[in-house]
């Protein structure tokens, strides 16, 4: 097979050719997909080979967003690491920040004041109900739909609104701290995110009547990039592509923190969502879902925060803040899965080594099983349904 060739940004193909069944001539076409492509979500380039209109292989080829944050992470103090990893997914900021705070605490061996505990599970849970609309909204637009966006959009602005009065940001957020938050809630404002969720869950059915509710959207996503339970265990596929195939994995319920050990307990609101087709219809399931039960958790953790007495939201850290010599391995379940930071202390001020385990490395390179097979028409009905960040896959 000869390989395709072509500069960056451009659909190069070759042709092999050889004699079918009958000695009539055949050729297999070697497709670059991106990296610079409206399909994939960033700059990511796929390698395809097609039989007609049937892919039979598919490569992802990341690399082209490297910007060698594990590397930046070890020449910074544990505040200046935070602007860093809230940026590789750009829509799971406040998830990101929690991973470094959460490991250099525990080394530390501090105790975050409770108020600090629930306030950032609440904000964890607003965070990963904004990612989702956001894939809610531009899926179907990927696939011809073009009202979706404008609804999903809509009740983002709702939620951002709340989200930037208690950060003073939209996407990057920079409220975590070691120790706890930046600063306290702004007064009244656990009242206008009842009133935000409210909103969002009085117009939501509205969204999802324009996207599962959608027979011509059903038909592109039902039964297509089918992605099997075992192979998404294998692959390492983590969140709600891989609950979407049966696989029931959720860290906050299997290996808590924050307030999710109260959430997800007995007669808590959390649950697990998950779905057995393994499909794109599936994944987008899945993720409708999740929103709603994200909207309970946050009234709980408003109702939790309420019941607290006044208090700090964070513990006085030193000018100068040194994490003790040792090593460990910090997970939590951001939007797009397991996202993951070993860290490895010298007792300096910057880490001597900080490795990044991102969720969207290993969901991108599934693709190499589940589009095989497939029509080149619904590639991107499938590239859409994995939710990808690429600046998450190269880090």
């Amino acid at each position: 097979m000869a390989p395709a060739d072509g500069p960056p940004g451009t659909a190069a193909t070759s042709l092999t050719v050889g004699l079918g069944a009958g000695g009539l001539a055949t050729a297999d076409m070697v497709l670059n997909i991106g990296p610079q492509h409206p399909s994939t979500h960033g700059v990511l380039r796929l390698r395809i080979t097609l039989d007609g209109e049937r892919i039979t292989r598919a490569e992802p080829i990341v690399g082209y967003m490297h910007r060698g944050a594990e590397k930046l992470f070890e020449v910074r103090d544990y505040r200046q690491i935070i602007v860093l990893a809230n940026r590789h997914d750009w829509l799971s900021a406040f998830a990101n920040e929690l991973g470094v705070v959460l490991g250099a605490e525990r080394l530390l061996g501090m105790e975050v004041p409770e108020r600090a505990v629930w306030a950032r599970t609440l904000l964890a849970e607003l965070n990963r109900i904004l990612n989702h609309l956001m894939f809610l909204g531009s899926y179907p637009l990927e696939l011809g739909a073009i009202t979706p966006v404008f609804y999903a959009f809509r009740e983002r602005e709702e939620l951002q609104a709340v989200m930037e009065e208690v950060s003073g940001g939209r996407i990057h957020y920079m409220l975590n701290r070691v120790g706890g938050l930046k600063e306290d809630l702004p007064a009244g404002w656990t009242s206008r995110v009842l009133r935000a969720v409210a909103a969002v869950r009085a117009r939501l059915p509205e969204l999802e009547s324009l996207v599962v509710g959608n027979e011509i959207l059903r038909a592109r996503t039902r039964v297509v990039g089918v992605l099997r339970r075992e192979m998404a265990a294998a692959y390492g596929v983590s969140g709600p592509i891989a609950r979407a195939t049966g696989l029931d994995i959720d860290l906050r319920r299997d290996d808590p923190y924050l307030g999710y050990g109260e959430l997800f307990a007995p007669g808590g609101p959390g649950r697990v969502v998950t779905r057995t087709a393994g499909d794109c219809l599936a994944r987008l399931e899945v993720l409708l879902e999740q929103v709603h039960v994200s909207l309970d958790l946050v009234e709980y953790c408003v109702d939790r925060l309420r019941s607290l007495p006044p208090g700090p939201i964070n513990v006085r850290l030193p000018k100068v803040l040194r994490v003790p010599e040792g090593h460990l391995y910090t997970w939590t379940e951001n939007p797009l899965g397991i996202n993951g930071y070993y860290l490895v202390s010298r007792g300096d001020k910057v880490p001597w080594r900080l490795k990044l385990r991102s969720a969207s490395f290993n969901n991108v390179q599934v693709l190499s099983q589940i589009l095989p097979g497939c029509l080149v028409a619904d590639m991107v009905a499938v590239l859409g349904s994995t939710f990808f960040v690429v600046g998450d896959v190269d880090k």
